[in-house]
């Protein structure tokens, strides 16, 4: 197995399965209790706790992985914050997307204060190690003031109708926090939604701006990709 490959060492199954279902879990809108079913169609006994613990251990190294492999972001980011309900209680989720769609970070955090916005900006500048040219965000005043701290260098646009590639990423994250009836804890939503927002994107590319062919090609390599950070693509084959 390639090094760069998560170890699945006192794993039951191998690569192949845990891959695909966590892939399954991160793709699709799917519980964990549904993902066991589809999986014991497929022959695979595993209980819906074993297929959270997969998500759980693998999810952000398949992530990494992955994000290892993107290019450089774009110089225009994209910041927003959305809330998010956790144990009846409304947190706030700040995700960051470069001017292609691509994520570049998210957090979740109790509040959306300057501190909050702070530390985000913080955050992202030592996670892609890069400093864009162009910061958008809607008109909450936390991003003047802390972009005033942080990146004063950096010119800020500050208008609603300019950040909707920032809102259109939360989507998926909508759809995934239903199947889920929502977290349980600020710590589980981070740890979730790191890797979702890492792996999803993977298998969502612009279709809409691909002919078929076109779609099916690039489909094929992204899974290609997917099998050899997770370590699937090194499993030995049976004549």
């Amino acid at each position: 197995m390639d090094s760069a490959s998560p170890s699945y060492q006192g794993h039951r199954y191998p690569a192949e399965v845990i891959s695909h279902c966590v892939w399954r879990c991160v793709r699709f809108p799917l519980g964990f209790r549904e993902a066991e079913e589809l999986m014991f169609q497929r022959g695979v006994l595993v209980s819906h706790e074993t297929v959270r613990r997969w998500c759980a251990t693998f999810g952000q190294a398949y992530a990494n992985g992955l994000r290892r492999r993107r290019p450089r972001p774009g110089d225009k980011w994209h910041l927003n914050e959305v809330f998010v309900k956790i144990n009846g209680e409304l947190t706030y989720l700040w995700r960051a997307v470069d001017a292609g769609g691509n994520v570049l970070d998210i957090l979740v955090q109790n509040r959306r204060d300057t501190a909050a916005a702070r530390r985000f900006f913080r955050r992202l500048l030592k996670k892609t190690r890069a400093v864009p040219r162009v910061l958008v965000t809607d008109r909450l005043r936390s991003y003047g003031a802390a972009h005033r701290q942080v990146m004063r260098s950096v010119e800020h646009r500050s208008h609603k109708s300019l950040n909707n590639r920032a809102e259109n990423s939360h989507q998926p994250t909508r759809q995934r926090e239903r199947a889920m009836k929502g977290f349980r804890s600020v710590g589980a939503a981070q740890r979730f939604l790191a890797a979702f927002s890492g792996i999803s994107p993977h298998f969502r590319p612009h279709r809409h701006l691909m002919t078929a062919s076109n779609y099916r090609t690039e489909m094929t390599i992204r899974f290609a990709i997917w099998d050899q950070i997770t370590g699937a693509a090194n499993l030995p084959t049976t004549a």
